[in-house]
C-alpha cells in the first residue's frame, strides 16, 4: 500500500492532475471566445456558421466552420499560453557557460603550472 501511496504523491502525477483541471477550465474560456468571434463573423457575413456554403454542388460549410474554429482555438492557445510561456522561459533561462578555446585552456594551464612552481 505504501508503494501505491508514494506513486500517487509523486510530483508528476499531481502536476498532471492540476494540468488536466486547468485545461478543462481553459477549454471553456476558449469555447466562449470562439463563440464570440463566430458571432462577430455572423454579424459581418450574415451567419455565424458556414454550414450552408455550397461550392460547385459540394457542401463545404462544415469544413469551413471547423477550420475557422481550429484557427481560433490555435490562436488563443498560441497567444494565451505558448507565447507567454516562451517569454517566461527566456527571462528565467540561465545563460549557457561560455566555451573556452583550446589555446586559452593551454595558456591557463601554463599559468597554473608557473604559479605552482613558485
Amino acid at each position: 500500500m505504501k508503494g501505491f501511496k508514494d506513486f500517487l504523491m509523486q510530483g508528476n502525477l499531481i502536476e498532471l492532475a492540476v494540468a488536466f483541471i486547468m485545461a478543462s477550465a481553459f477549454g471553456a474560456v476558449v469555447t466562449a471566445f470562439t463563440t464570440v468571434v463566430m458571432d462577430l463573423i455572423g454579424l459581418i457575413i450574415g451567419t455565424p456558421e458556414f454550414s450552408s456554403v455550397i461550392i460547385g454542388g459540394v457542401n463545404v460549410g462544415p469544413l469551413l466552420t471547423a477550420a475557422v474554429n481550429f484557427l481560433l482555438i490555435a490562436g488563443v492557445v498560441y497567444f494565451g499560453i505558448v507565447k507567454p510561456y516562451e517569454a517566461y522561459k527566456a527571462r528565467t533561462a540561465k545563460p549557457e557557460p561560455e566555451e573556452i578555446a583550446e589555446d586559452e585552456l593551454k595558456l591557463l594551464g601554463e599559468i597554473r603550472d608557473l604559479l605552482a612552481g613558485r
